[in-house]
């Protein structure tokens, strides 16, 4: 078809068969953003959120979400993924929250979207916790900015 690999002859979706590849070691990491006026980034970077720690709370989300991407993603394989952290940075100058996201496995196929999914889950998370003083927030930038293992290698985001 196109080289899309979720596609079978016939240009029906189809789950990618990983059974005759190699079980490497993989490690996937994507990055984004929730950007919001300086007031509530304050609020945030201070811990007085109404709805409690927003930084803490949109970390375990993310984690979370990692771990049911199968379930989300209809084409994504369950994976046995042996890490995930999620990391969230204030930024005044953006101003918002930074998000970063490293998910890692010994399996046959990649944890990119597994990644993209905790970024996506937190800035979800952090949306809902603040939407409360501001309804203007934006989430983007969100993008897997280093992937490794597996037969295609080391992708690095320029």
């Amino acid at each position: 078809m196109s080289g899309l690999t979720h596609f079978d002859g016939k240009g029906d979706a189809h789950m990618v068969d990983v059974s005759e590849k190699a079980v490497t070691s993989r490690v996937a990491v994507a990055e984004g953003w929730v950007r919001m006026k300086p007031e509530t980034h304050a609020i945030i970077a201070e811990g007085r959120a109404k709805k409690g720690d927003v930084l803490g709370v949109a970390r375990l989300a993310g984690i979370m979400g990692a771990k049911q991407c199968a379930t989300l993603i209809p084409l994504c394989h369950p994976l046995p993924i042996t890490k995930v952290s999620v990391e969230l940075t204030t930024d005044a100058d953006l101003p918002g929250v930074r998000i970063e996201a490293t998910v890692k496995t010994t399996g046959q196929t990649g944890v990119e979207m597994e990644a993209l999914t905790a970024v996506n889950v937190a800035a979800l998370t952090v949306y809902d916790m603040s939407k409360a003083v501001d309804k203007d927030m934006e989430i983007g930038g969100i993008r897997v900015i280093l992937k490794d293992g597996g037969k295609s290698g080391r992708y690095e985001a320029t």
